[in-house]
């Protein structure tokens, strides 16, 4: 059961008063009456708990947030979301997520029963994917593929959405949560999960020769507050993740802070309490035996994007990884992408982190083909250094946070640098609208937060830049080291960073 607290913020109350999964009955009333004579709690805030986003800039059209676990997806799914999409003409698209997410725009609320049985049709589900709830559970993009992976987490990432979802139909027992969560499970050594910005992450350890996990818990973005997960001093073997999720849910659900919303994720629980009250607690609800965690993890590899082509721990089979820029897709890039999964692969596709994709178990005798597609030409598999590692969030375009619109400005800065400088690695850059920091510029070589700037005595888009940002083995969160540049003022700037820190040369 939830703890009671001595005053509750507007969402508690708001979820006291009816749960989130209650307007799944309601879909039919809804589609009838539209969308302007719907109760606003229903439209702006329960419809979250059924993946449905209300979007103010773009009102009546809704963004729907999926479940795609480890990021995996088949050619028929593939299909029934460009469907979905086709129906909006110029307004539907797709954006994959830094979660290896998929979220769906120019949704109408009149279409959501159709769209809800269309997704079933192919075990399609959104349940549990906006408001406080666990978040697309993310993994390794080529988990089961690779020759030196350490564990496949595919049907553990699976099976524990399925608990905390109820195979899709909704659970209650995890739609109240105090805010969102975020779980992350490596079975890799490249730290492909970032697993340093989640809540409660797994993370590949032999203890005295047996294979597991430690477990790192409360990292987290947001506009008040950015941490990096913490050492919960526990190792659990394979068979113990999903118990251990759940207990760590539970006690999260019964325990964490909901009077100030702004302070309600994990971490701040942890500052509550101290780590070893919260491993205590989430050790006696865990029921088993919980060790200490094992002297030293397996995150070995520097971070790898993906791109290009890479032989399989299957003989004979490729896995071909493809850039998608900015993770922006269209009904049909859908269509297409299940095309080329089946044709040179096996009907499936995953998508990464980093907004790109690959195609899987790919035989030799098909690669050449492959790469000669037309598909390949417009999703390359080798773009250059400074496109190459681009990621964005939605942007201005469809998000009221947003302060800039980022995805048009990425691209446009990212193409503006590859014309006029050169570098010899790949730079990452990551792109966010506001504070929020759905685009993760922590994370990044070069970051940029959208903000708003004075200039010539008007206000005008403009950027934070972070730096220093690093993935993989030894990864840590970079920090702000110039605020307030006005985009009009931002590519001298970039090129001087590229130069000075990434060893660019400016094209003559």
């Amino acid at each position: 059961m939830v703890a009671t607290t001595p005053s509750l913020n507007k969402f508690e109350k708001l979820k006291a008063e009816k749960d989130g999964l209650a307007v799944r009955a309601e879909l039919e009333s809804f589609a009838q009456m539209g969308w302007e004579a719907m109760d606003n709690n229903d439209r702006e805030h329960r419809l979250k708990w059924l993946g449905v986003f209300w979007r103010p800039v773009t009102p009546g059209k809704f963004m729907m947030r999926l479940r795609l676990p480890s990021g995996i997806i088949t050619s028929a799914q593939l299909r029934v979301l460009g469907n979905i999409l086709q129906r909006y003409g110029d307004e539907g698209s797709a954006d994959i997520t830094t979660r290896q997410n998929i979220q769906l725009r120019g949704i109408r609320i009149e279409d959501l029963p159709q769209i809800f049985a269309e997704m079933e049709s192919v075990h399609l589900t959104s349940v549990q994917s906006g408001m406080d709830n666990v978040r697309n559970i993310t993994g390794s993009p080529v988990a089961g593929l690779e020759a030196g992976e350490l564990y496949d987490t595919r049907a553990m990432i699976q099976e524990l959405q399925d608990k905390i979802t109820n195979g899709g139909a909704g659970n209650p027992e995890f739609t109240n949560l105090p805010r969102k969560f975020n779980i992350a499970i490596a079975g890799c050594r490249d730290n492909s999960v970032h697993a340093e910005i989640n809540d409660l992450a797994f993370i590949p350890a032999f203890k005295n020769e047996v294979f597991g996990f430690n477990i790192v818990v409360g990292g987290f973005f947001s506009a008040k507050r950015i941490e990096p997960a913490v050492p919960l001093d526990a190792w659990v073997p394979p068979e113990g993740v999903i118990p251990f999720s759940l207990a760590m849910l539970r006690v999260f659900r019964d325990h964490g802070l909901r009077a100030n919303r702004l302070k309600s994720r994990l971490m701040w629980l942890i500052d509550e309490w101290g780590i070893e009250k919260l491993r205590s607690t989430v050790a006696a609800e865990y029921q088993l035996p919980l060790a200490t965690a094992a002297a030293k993890d397996e995150i070995e590899w520097e971070k790898r994007d993906h791109l290009g082509v890479y032989a399989q721990k299957q003989e004979g089979l490729s896995y071909v990884g493809i850039h998608i820029p900015l993770g922006r897709l269209f009904a049909e890039d859908m269509f297409e992408l299940a095309r080329v999964a089946e044709i040179y692969g096996s009907g499936e596709f995953r998508f990464t982190v980093e907004q790109n994709g690959i195609i899987p178990n790919v035989p030799a005798d098909r690669l050449d083909s492959l790469l000669a597609d037309s598909l390949l030409q417009k999703f390359s598999i080798a773009p250059n250094n400074l496109t190459r590692s681009v990621v964005s969030c939605t942007g201005a375009q469809f998000c009221n946070f947003a302060l800039m619109e980022t995805k048009q400005q990425a691209e446009h800065f990212a193409n503006q640098l590859a014309d006029r400088v050169t570098v010899p690695e790949p730079v990452r850059f990551h792109w966010t609208g506001c504070p929020n920091s759905c685009g993760q510029p922590q994370v990044a070589d070069i970051g940029l937060m959208g903000t708003k700037v004075r200039k010539d005595g008007k206000m005008t888009e403009g950027v934070d830049i972070y730096m220093g940002g690093t993935v993989g083995k030894d990864a840590h969160l970079g920090t702000c080291v110039m605020k307030g540049v006005a985009c009009e003022d931002l590519l001298p700037v970039l090129e001087e960073l590229l130069v000075k820190n990434f060893e660019g040369k400016i094209k003559v």
